[in-house]
């Protein structure tokens, strides 16, 4: 029986002035999947990240989180939503982890983390507190919690923005590199937390040049070329036999991390 697709991305499109970043990109995200995006640099896998979130508009396509298609107007030749409204909606199903964390830097780790709980949801604030003290215990950080973030390693700063997103109860977790701004010793223990995530069954799309995460968590591997799907299977797939040559070039710059 099929699962619920979380996530379904029909043919996005996105330029900049005449510069097309992604090129007509489809991609359907179900239930429990972990999807990892690889790519070099510039093939478009934030740019992608950052179209379902709308933090960028999509020039073309369609989106729908949870069956939900996101509804777009063109007004004076560009492509922008149509509901402000639906746009926080969708934003509070779809948790987004950046490469920079994005803490607010003038809040707690707890204040952090119930911002989104108590003022986009209008959930009661002692819920929301026992809620994001539970995260911060899961992700290995409850005794930060009224610490700020310029207190924290990056690597606990990660984990606090992961707690954040976690907070929404969202459908769809979307993570953009999220390690590659963290000093090498700290990267296992914010891929510790995904992989325990992943393990519970969390939607996950990952943009990561972590090889290992992308191999051994996974269950589908989207490879990105020059803002379009080059390939994409299984991990066996992808890092065995099925591999196309572009990305058996791709992953061997990885040396030994395959």
């Amino acid at each position: 029986m099929p699962g619920v697709t979380r996530l379904s991305v029909r043919n996005i499109r996105k330029s900049f002035g005449s510069h097309e970043v992604l090129k007509g990109i489809s991609l359907d995200a179900e239930d429990g999947d972990v999807i990892s995006l690889l790519g070099a640099s510039g093939s478009g896998k934030s740019t992608f990240l950052r179209c379902i979130n709308l933090l960028e508009t999509a020039t073309d396509g369609e989106i729908f989180v949870d069956g939900e298609q996101i509804r777009m107007v063109r007004k004076n030749g560009q492509s922008r939503p149509e509901s402000q409204k639906q746009v926080d909606h969708i934003r509070s199903e779809l948790g987004m982890v950046f490469q920079s964390f994005n803490l607010w830097s003038h809040m707690t780790i707890l204040q952090n983390v119930i911002e989104g709980p108590v003022h986009v949801l209008k959930r009661p604030k002692a819920e929301c507190i026992a809620e994001a003290e539970a995260l911060l215990d899961k992700v290995g950080i409850a005794d930060k919690r009224h610490a700020y973030p310029a207190h924290l390693s990056g690597g606990q700063q990660q984990r606090a923005a992961i707690a954040r997103a976690l907070a929404m109860k969202p459908k769809v977790m979307l993570f953009d590199e999220p390690t590659s701004a963290l000093d090498p010793e700290l990267v296992g223990e914010v891929l510790r937390v995904m992989r325990a995530l992943a393990e519970e069954g969390m939607t996950m799309l990952v943009v990561t040049h972590e090889m290992s995460f992308a191999r051994n968590v996974s269950n589908r591997v989207v490879f990105m070329r020059q803002g379009l799907v080059d390939s994409s299977g299984t991990p066996d797939d992808m890092f065995g036999s099925g591999a196309s040559p572009a990305f058996r070039q791709f992953i061997g710059h990885f040396g030994g991390e395959q």
